[in-house]
Parts: structure tokens; sequence; C-alpha cells
């Protein structure tokens, strides 16, 4: 088995054309399929400890949610110290990363046929390539010289999206690819911002434009959607990145003991005053300053605030000299701050200060789709915190939580998943593979009935009282069925069409057609 000059051609062309990295990837992933039969294959990026998926094809989407510690996964352990391509045997023991990640199957059988490419540039190590197959031996016969070709090809592509986007990121001057590509510094501050829906583009192009000045910021939203993770990668972003950020809960601090808290005190400023202490705008000195909760500020420290934010200098209490500060200030409140101006609860001029460049962060109803990549990237989070040796979800239950309100938002999300980790572990007699099923979520999932419901389900699938007239099974079967009819229909049967409004690709949309009896047939008249 070799590759085609013709398709060496065409992917040479690809990297040279204006695409983004997704297409580069998609090509790539399309381009190695035509000439190796695969069940599954996924393109991953070196980020410190862990590899995170970037494209992949034939496994569930929230995998690209995952973010797989190498030292946890014997066999990505293997490739990534391997300098060539690494062939598994079919019986080998060392647990796969994928087992019961295939998409479209209901059972968790195995991969039966494993290959991984370590992906070098400029003798470094950027990322991983790897291909399954339920088949087993399907890798055998593949020669040396193809395979070179493939993890060449691969690490090519990988390497060149990773140039391009630091280009664009310099031209923009802002310093995000730090904080993406460092990974102590988002195992300290949290982590990232998971999530492709248009909301959520949105909210990392805002983050963007605003991390390089040094204006402040308010970050406002509901509870539970992420302002503080928004914050710091605010900091993260921004060129003082090197310097402290420092951590303020406005709900927290004392009334009596708030200036002192803000902008420290000498000894003596007051009782129990035994030292000189430091503020947290002096700790934020050179850095970034995050307040959260600021509307539960009390006028009285609205105004000393102010007086900070206009003149750039604090006063600690008991000492007669101002000292100037280099803070930048970020803010963050679940509150509606015009209407606390409107009633009186909150300084019309401090929140015009605090607003210079107002970030919303969306609700997670509002980010369409992203809930499968974070129930990834939860699960595998859960995973590691429980000790387990895979994690993952029902079909079912994941239809299910894509069509739950959230009024919780993102938090609510992570500790549902905690919670029914907990109990599927319970249920099972093997730390192998835990599968979270609906009845791990019963305590939110029978909250709100109506919540709950699957809203865009076909209203027929639903008696009156919205409880299914089927099982859930067969529910979810002819949902799926009529989501793909109503696509082909839309698009006048054309595949491609259709798999990219539903959001899969071409052969799986195509797999999935045959085993629910769906042809399309075209008529030809003359």
């Amino acid at each position: 088995m070799t590759i085609s000059n013709s398709a060496l051609v065409e992917l040479a062309l690809d990297l040279t054309k204006s695409l983004n990295n997704q297409d580069r990837f998609e090509r790539l992933l399309d381009t190695i399929r035509k000439t190796i039969l695969c069940d599954a294959i996924a393109l991953l990026i070196l980020q410190g400890n862990h590899l995170k998926p970037v494209a992949m094809q034939g496994l569930s989407r929230d995998t690209l949610g995952r973010r797989f510690v190498i030292n946890e996964h014997p066999r990505f352990a293997i490739i990534t110290q391997a300098e060539r391509i690494v062939r598994f045997e079919h019986n080998s023991p060392l647990p796969d990363p994928y087992d019961g990640l295939l998409l479209d199957r209901d059972d968790d059988l195995p991969m039966h046929s494993c290959m991984g490419f370590p992906l070098i540039a400029q003798n470094k190590l950027i990322g991983v390539l790897t291909l399954d197959s339920l088949a087993p031996h399907v890798f055998s016969n593949i020669n040396e010289r193809t395979l070179d070709i493939i993890a060449a090809m691969a690490a090519a592509t990988l390497n060149t999206a990773m140039n391009l986007e630091q280009l664009e990121l310099l031209a923009k001057h802002n310093q995000e690819v730090v904080a993406e590509l460092t990974q102590e510094a988002w195992q300290k501050d949290g982590g990232e911002i998971i999530g492709q829906s248009p909301a959520v583009q949105n909210l990392k192009n805002n983050i963007q434009i605003a991390a390089g000045s040094d204006l402040t910021i308010l970050v406002y939203g509901e509870t539970g959607v992420g302002k503080e993770l928004v914050a710091r990668t605010l900091h993260q972003s921004s060129l003082r990145n090197h310097q402290p950020l420092v951590y303020v809960n406005c709900a927290a601090l004392p009334e009596t003991l708030i200036e002192s808290e803000l902008f420290g005190h000498v000894k003596g400023a007051f009782t129990g005053a035994l030292n000189n202490r430091a503020g947290k705008f002096a700790l934020a000195h050179g850095g970034t300053i995050f307040l959260d909760e600021i509307g539960e500020l009390p006028l009285i420290a609205q105004s000393k605030l102010l007086r900070v934010l206009q003149n750039n200098e604090i006063q600690p209490v008991g000492q007669d000299q101002v000292q100037l500060i280099d803070v930048r200030v970020v803010a963050a409140t679940n509150r509606d701050l015009k209407t606390e101006v409107a009633e009186g609860r909150f300084r019309a001029d401090l929140f015009h200060r605090l607003s210079a460049y107002p970030i919303e962060v969306p609700a997670l109803r509002n980010r369409e789709g992203d809930v499968h990549l974070l129930i990834g990237f939860f699960l595998e989070q859960a995973r590691r915190k429980f000790g387990l040796t895979q994690l993952k979800m029902s079909a079912g239950l994941q239809l299910q939580l894509t069509h739950y309100n959230w009024p919780g938002n993102v938090r609510e999300l992570e500790h549902l998943i905690n919670r029914a980790t907990l109990r599927a572990k319970a249920r099972n007699q093997s730390n192998y593979l835990v599968t979270l099923e609906q009845q791990d979520c019963l305590d939110t999932l029978l909250q709100d009935t109506k919540a709950v419901l699957l809203q865009k389900q076909p209203a027929d699938l639903l008696n009156i009282e919205g409880t299914p007239n089927c099982s859930l099974k067969d529910a979810t079967l002819t949902f799926q069925r009529k989501m793909i009819i109503t696509a082909l229909h839309k698009h006048q049967g054309k595949m491609s069409a259709a798999a990219l409004e539903l959001q899969l690709d071409r052969a799986n949309l195509a797999r999935l057609c045959k085993r629910l009896s769906i042809v399309i047939t075209k008529n030809i008249s003359g």
C-alpha cells in the first residue's frame, strides 16, 4: 500500500493556500484516509505534558474537549518517546485512550489495530497522529516508506498551522499564544476557555482585542459562566503576564477593613495594626488586580476605588503620602450594574470607569454545540480525579444534557459530572471503563422536567406531559433519522452539504444513513 503522487501534490498545494488551520487539518485527515482504511483518525498537538485533539474523524465529538495527560496513557507515552511510527499488536494489554469513544457504536468494543506517528519538526516533538481500526492486522502490510511520508506530511501541516497562528497573534500585538502553549500557567490558573460556538468565538475575539491594552475591563455574566477564567485569560494574554495577578473577592471584604485590605496600612493606624501591611493594589503593582463581585462593594469603598482608577495612586491607612501604582484593573459582576446605578446602589462615575471595555461571558444555554466539548473536558478531569482508566457518557445522557437549560451554567455541568462519576463508579465492579448513565444524574434531570426535555425533538415523539412514548433508544434513533432526512431534503440530497450542517464528516453520515435505512434516490428524466 503506497500513497499516490496526486495526493501528495494536492496536500502540498493545500499548505500554500489561504486556508484556515481547521481546513488544513481536515484535508490532511481526508488524504490519509484515502490511503489507509481506518475507523478513527486523530491529530493531537503537544501542549506541555498533555496532548490536545485539534482534528479527528470517527470519534465521538466530546473527544475534542478532552486533554490527554501523556504519562496517564501508556500508548501515548510510547508514541511520544518513539523516533518513528509505532504499531501496537492487536492483543496489546495496554489500554487504548479511545476505548469506548468510537463514533456511532453503542457498545464499548475496544480498538484492535492501533498505530501512532510522533510528529517531529526541527528535531522537536510537536504532536501526534493516531490511526485506529476495529479490524486486527489492518496496518500490518503498509510499507515503511508510505508511513514515513504520512508522518512528514502531518508534521509539516501541523508545524505550518502553528507558525501561521503565532505570526497572526504577533501581528495583533498580543501574547495569547504564550498562555495557550504554557501548560504550567494553565494548570496554575485553571485552564483554557473550552468552546467553538459563535458566542465563545466572539468572547475570545473580545479577549484578544482587549488583552494587549491597559484599559479597565468589566467582565459580566450570570453565575457560573466562567468570569474568573476570562479574567485569568486576559492577564495571561497581556504584556503583564509575567507579573502578579491578585484576586480580591469584594463580597467577602469586611466593611470596616476594606480600605486596609485594598490599600494597606501602617503600624499603629488602628487597633490591631501591629505592623505595616501592603494592600492588594500594592501587591499587584506591575500586574493585574481582579476585583470579583464588584457589585457587592459598599458605596463608601466605591468612592475610594474611583480615586485609584482616576489618579493611579493609593494612600495606605495612617500614611500621609500617596503611593503611585501601575496596575491593570479587571472587575467582574453577575449583577446588572446599570440597574444598580439607577437605583442608587452603585456610583455612576465608577461604573463608567470600570466599563472602559465591557466583556459579556455568554450563558451556557446560548453556546450552541459547546456542551459536548465541555462534557469531554470535565469527563477527562473527573477520570483523573477519581482514578479511572476510562470514563465516558452514554449517548442518551449526552443528548439530554445538550438540551438542558443549565441555570448554573458551566459550573453546574462540572459539578453534575463529578457527582455522576461518583455514582457510576459505585455501580461498576471495575474501574477500567465507567459509563455515566441517566440514572446517575436524576437529581438534576428531575429538578425541572420541562427544562430537561429535548426541546428540539419532534413533537410527535412526546406525549402531552412531555414523557417519551417509546424507549429512549428508539426516540433517539427516530430523532436522528428525522434530522438527517430534513438536512438531506434541504440540500437536495447532497451528502457533503448535509454533513456540514449536521456537524458530521461525510463518511460518518453515510454510515448513519445505512444504519437508519435512509436511501437517497435521484430521478433522471429525458
